[in-house]
């Protein structure tokens, strides 16, 4: 057994603290010592690790037992990374788990990368006193986490799997926090309909659920992430209430953000690689240099305008890729060329957005409109400016996950 075993879990914190402030700007000091009493090895007892690699199907993992001697070390090492952990597949138990491999399934709970959880939290400007939601808490290491600052009693999660949802309560009951996570359908908030001065949702969602909004209390912020059908630019939506009860919601371009909710169905580039290496498209010239990778505000308002496009990140130059139209654009090492393939000129609309973006004041956050809940919600940058506006799909298109 490797002597790091005996390091003392609190030392471990310790360390998972420096690294988070130094790394990830953690410097609410009510959130660091959160960080530093919160045991994550109660609330993560145990851990999957992916052994198949990219692509792979079905694919081949492995099931780290934190109280099993030969899985101790690494699975200390792992719930204390920055990565996110692995805990659950296709909604199974999670009382009778056997440590060792298994093949199959798909991920359906996990906790947060641990720099998201940081970001999230401090947007949050929690203090003591206030009420907490968590909608989609998971494990519980994000409730656990607002819940040492808040207070006892304060803090609530509402967890749509039932297996989960009695996991995570029976670890924060051995905290002693005093958090209640109810399982019930976290779209339409709390069941109990009170009022909250801080939500915050652990899944993406399409638009905002109108039992969010109307559970916000005054002066009080709601964070979310509003996904699209692409992985590859998240927007991280934050709705906040004035005192006098009128509401704000900005949406920023995020390089990172929560995965949608069950149900959702991103694209995909993976089954279009091959014939990608094999036919690029056709070359021709463009004016349009690939935007940088940070250029946030403008892949935000692709996601939307340039629809059902997914961006392959493991493609040596920029691949752009429309599935369900067999459509792609590979751009060109810096020759101001691209090759296209497919009934879609993704390029051509990318080129046309980008123009837009310009125009627009190459704006880095858009403002939603959340005036009326029960009708569509607009997203603008701004003062309204044609050249750059959509709505954001309902809630109603997203297909739910049966009781």
């Amino acid at each position: 057994m490797s002597p790091d075993t005996h390091i003392p879990t609190s030392a471990r914190r310790a360390a998972m603290v420096r690294r988070l402030e130094t790394d990830s700007g953690l410097a609410d000091p009510r959130l660091r010592e959160a960080f530093l009493s919160v045991r994550r090895e109660v609330l993560l007892p145990h851990a999957y690790v992916r052994v198949s690699g990219p692509g792979a199907d079905p694919i081949d993992w492995r099931l780290l037992d934190g109280s099993h001697p030969d899985d101790r070390e690494e699975w200390l090492e792992l719930i204390h990374s920055d990565e996110s952990i692995l805990l659950q597949r296709d909604g199974e138990r999670l009382d009778t788990l056997v440590r060792g491999p298994v093949t199959g399934g798909n991920m359906t709970s996990m906790s947060t990368y641990g720099p998201a959880t940081v970001e999230a939290l401090q947007a949050m400007r929690l203090e003591p006193g206030q009420t907490y939601l968590e909608l989609g808490p998971g494990p519980g290491v994000s409730l656990a986490l607002a819940a040492a600052v808040t207070g006892p009693g304060l803090a609530a999660g509402v967890e749509r799997d039932g297996h989960m949802a009695a996991f995570a309560q029976h670890n924060l009951d051995r905290l002693g926090l005093g958090t209640a996570v109810i399982q019930g359908d976290a779209l339409e908030g709390h069941p109990a309909d009170g009022m909250f001065d801080r939500i915050h949702s652990g899944i993406g969602v399409p638009c905002v659920p109108p039992a969010w909004v109307e559970q916000l209390a005054p002066g009080g912020r709601l964070l979310t992430t509003l996904a699209t059908r692409t992985p590859s630019w998240p927007g991280q939506l934050l709705v906040t209430r004035t005192k006098t009860g009128r509401l704000q919601a900005v949406l920023t371009g995020r390089p990172r953000g929560y995965r949608p909710m069950l149900g959702y169905r991103w694209l995909n580039a993976i089954g279009h690689r091959a014939r990608i290496k094999e036919d690029p498209g056709t070359s021709r010239p463009t004016r349009l240099a690939p935007p940088p990778d940070d250029a946030y505000g403008f892949w935000l308002a692709a996601a939307y305008l340039v629809s059902g496009v997914v961006r392959d990140f493991q493609a040596e130059t920029m691949t752009l890729v429309a599935p369900e139209d067999d459509s792609w654009v590979v751009a060109g090492p810096g020759d101001g060329t691209v090759r296209v393939h497919g009934p879609r000129d993704v390029w051509a609309e990318l080129e046309d957005v980008h123009a837009r973006w310009e125009r627009a004041g190459r704006p880095d956050r858009y403002v939603v409109d959340l005036a009326e809940l029960a009708g569509p919600q607009v997203v603008t940058s701004g003062a309204w400016t044609p050249e750059l506006a959509w709505t954001l799909p309902p809630l109603a298109a997203v297909p739910r996950q049966a009781p």
